[in-house]
């Protein structure tokens, strides 16, 4: 199958103006049951940084709940979605949004958990139902034929593309597509014009085949921020090492190797069965004028962080969010949220 891209499309980078973030509240029914108010102590930290920036967009049933969480004292303005949720992994089934000759498109692809390893049908109808609710100002592009999360894909919004081998080849996601046809279908639909393959890297206690999100991401200046590891008796040692060697030789789309800048890893954590958590600093989100860096009790570890991160966002504003709680359902900051670019949706 070979497909031309789409003319026109253009895949938006992350760091472009946005119009709202979007979170979606854990609940009983979700797999945060257990630690709940942990978690919803972190959500509500997350919604009221992200409300000193920029408009949020909170999907919940519980709503008024929500509200006393999180307060009223924000600079911008908060919008409730009362959706039903399996779970709260925005990055993964919220829409991805494009632009085909100036215009917006929301992307709603197939969102199958991860390969089927957790129920999915609720989240799976989130893009649709809020396309129905009237949320977006822009046209919406029907994508459920293909499987693909937004933590598995990264852009400088130029025409590159970086994903991982084994997330993107898994054969719960697409089977029927080769390698080459998976390829030329994200060519096609997100408007890129060159795909980097990423063949290394997967932490311990990872749910999603290695996205992204988690390892390397796309940053300005042709920079690329990865996960690094020095530790050569970690059991990521020398998986890491071999990323770093493939990402030193990929360029971009205009033929620019990228400059690397090397995260910290943060030590070990362990959930009470004694498994590892796929803690990672790679999994920060960018915002109007802000990167939310997520961090982890670790004093030296996080303050190392930030500083790469703020070495690269120069003109940013760098903030830090304990996410030791989101680390124990294995996910972290960038996961459970979605941006969106600006003139997306409908007055908020």
């Amino acid at each position: 199958m070979k497909l031309l891209n789409k003319k026109g499309r253009r895949f938006i980078a992350e760091w472009e103006e946005q119009s709202a973030i979007m979170i979606a509240w854990p609940h009983k029914k979700t797999d945060w049951a257990y630690m709940l108010d942990d978690v919803e102590k972190c959500y509500a930290d997350v919604a009221k940084a992200i409300l000193q920036k920029e408009n949020l967009i909170i999907i919940t049933e519980d709503i008024e709940r929500v509200k006393n969480l999180i307060g009223n004292n924000h600079k911008f303005k908060s919008q409730f979605v009362p959706l039903p949720t399996n779970d709260t992994w925005c990055r993964d089934f919220g829409a991805i949004t494009i632009e085909e000759d100036g215009k917006l498109i929301v992307c709603d692809f197939k969102f199958n958990a991860w390969g089927g390893k957790f129920n999915w049908v609720l989240d799976n109808q989130i893009t649709s139902k809020m396309n129905q609710l009237g949320l977006f100002k822009c046209a919406m592009d029907n994508c459920q034929d293909f499987i693909l999360e937004g933590g598995s894909i990264e852009t400088d919004g130029k025409g590159t593309l970086l994903v991982t081998s084994q997330c993107l080849l898994t054969p719960t996601r697409n089977s029927q597509m080769s390698k080459e046809d998976i390829e030329s279908y994200l060519i096609h639909t997100l408007g890129v014009k060159k795909v980097l393959w990423l063949d290394y890297g997967a932490f311990a206690g990872d749910d999603t085949d290695s996205h992204i999100d988690t390892l390397a991401r796309i940053a300005p200046n042709n920079s690329i921020i990865y996960a690094g590891c020095d530790d050569e008796n970690d059991e990521h040692y020398i998986e890491l090492k071999k990323m770093e060697k493939q990402l030193s030789t990929f360029t971009s789309n205009d033929n620019k190797p990228f400059v690397l800048h090397k995260l910290p890893f943060p030590n070990a954590i362990y959930d009470e069965n004694g498994e590892r958590l796929p803690a990672t600093y790679a999994n920060y989100l960018v915002g109007n004028g802000v990167v939310f860096v997520p961090t982890y009790n670790q004093p030296q570890n996080d303050e190392k962080a930030i500083q790469v991160i703020q070495s690269v966002f120069e003109n940013y504003s760098i903030v830090g969010i304990n996410c030791s709680a989101l680390i124990k359902q294995h996910g972290s900051l960038h996961c459970i949220t979605m941006q969106f670019p600006k003139n997306v949706f409908n007055d908020i």
